[in-house]
């Protein structure tokens, strides 16, 4: 199945409508697990350390940029991603919203184009599209400052995307890799050149039965047929209370294993 179609069209309906762009923000952050994960690791990151500019490495919607600069309105955040449409939208949005501080780009993360310009580099759900991680990885330790973090989020190998329960490509077929190894994802964050300070699983039992009746089903839905937009708010009426639940179960676990993982390296020299 692809995301991206679907994706697309979420865009265009969106597109030069500021209220719309807002209502879909919320909503990817109330129904979108990931984001509660992401969220309170960034929270605890601000309270720790000065964070004067951010790297959003994979800006897609621009969902992470405008939390971020309406959380911390001291932060300059550079947002960057390869696709022009996205990067264009987001910029009038945020013009609109006398957003100053955040700066959009089209980039391509293999390129090496930042050095010891930023404090924190958020990727979330990026580097499962990427083949080539390792250069990734080197591009993002050089564009740290010493002390820097960089916060990742990815699919596991433990069923991220489905893979186990879909069989060979998993649920989403624009993804390069069906997830990373906890010690994996950890060794080659060392290798570039950054120290693991932990690897966090998300996404556990409770997260995925919430992710599938919540995400899935509605994305299998929406690739037979555009039409199922037209029943998605009656399909959401019943499922909603019964996903957020669950959602919640799985945000209060101590997770040890799961289909996502939450990563937190520094740069130390």
């Amino acid at each position: 199945m692809k995301y991206d179609p679907v994706k697309n069209i979420i865009g265009r309906i969106v597109r030069s409508r500021p209220l719309l762009r807002r209502i879909f923000y919320a909503a990817l952050g109330l129904m979108f697990l990931r984001e509660w994960y992401v969220k309170r690791e960034l929270r605890a990151l601000f309270r720790e350390r000065e964070i004067r500019s951010m790297l959003d490495a994979g800006s897609g919607f621009g969902q992470y940029s405008y939390y971020c600069a309406r959380r911390f309105p001291g932060l300059s955040i550079t947002a960057v991603d390869v696709k022009e449409d996205q990067i264009r939208d987001c910029t009038e949005f945020f013009h609109s919203r006398g957003l100053s501080r955040v700066t959009f780009r089209v980039e391509d993360l293999l390129i090496p184009t930042h050095r010891n310009a930023f404090d924190l580099i958020l990727s979330v759900d990026v580097m499962e599209h990427i083949p080539d991680d390792m250069a990734v990885f080197r591009n993002f330790a050089r564009a740290l400052r010493p002390g820097g973090a960089l916060l990742i989020n990815t699919p596991s190998d433990q069923g991220g995307s489905d893979t186990a329960r879909e069989g060979h490509e998993g649920f989403i077929e624009e993804h390069a890799r069906s997830g990373y190894g906890a010690e994996e994802i950890a060794g080659k964050l060392r290798d570039a050149g950054l120290t693991p300070e932990h690897v966090r699983f998300t996404y556990g039992p409770w997260g995925m039965r919430a992710w599938r009746i919540g995400i899935k089903v509605p994305m299998l839905l929406l690739n037979r047929s555009r039409l199922w937009f037209l029943f998605l708010p009656f399909y959401y009426l019943l499922a909603l209370p019964v996903t957020i639940a669950m959602m919640a179960l799985d945000y209060r676990s101590t997770l040890k294993s799961g289909a996502g993982l939450l990563v937190l390296a520094r740069k130390l020299l």
